[in-house]
């Protein structure tokens, strides 16, 4: 018995058509599913894939506040100013760079309209973990 990987990702937003937006045009996922006129769910929701994930958007009330809780995708080094130039066209609220250490790859944290953050991160698991030995 054995977890194969993660299944998908669900978050509740007010706004399914604003949500879409944001994923596709922000960040290049692929709309796959919308169930309007026909829930077979607790609420109205669209499905979309994102780097191979499959992202659930479903309508609701969203988290009230903001935390660091997030959820971080991969990408490289030099696609990382193009995305950042996407989401703020779409007037997504980008976070200030938090300090890093070198080699720990760079990140883009930011919002979406319903208070769920995310990370764009050009790093790896392995390059963090090889740099954090480094260290001690």
């Amino acid at each position: 018995m054995s977890i194969e990987c993660v299944s998908h990702i669900t978050f509740i937003v007010r706004d399914l058509e604003r949500m879409g937006r944001f994923l596709c045009e922000g960040l290049g996922a692929v709309e796959v599913y919308d169930s309007k006129g026909k829930n077979f769910s607790v609420s109205r929701e669209k499905f979309f894939v994102l780097g191979g994930t499959w992202l659930a958007a479903m309508e609701g009330i969203p988290p009230s506040e903001r935390t660091y809780r997030h959820l971080a995708f991969k990408v490289s080094e030099a696609e990382l100013p193009s995305f950042e130039r996407r989401l703020r066209e779409l007037g997504v609220d980008i976070k200030p760079p938090r300090p890093r250490v070198e080699g720990e790859g760079l990140s883009l944290y930011f919002y979406d309209f319903d208070n769920h953050l995310y990370e764009l991160h050009t790093g790896t698991l392995e390059e963090r973990l090889a740099r954090y030995r480094n260290e001690f």
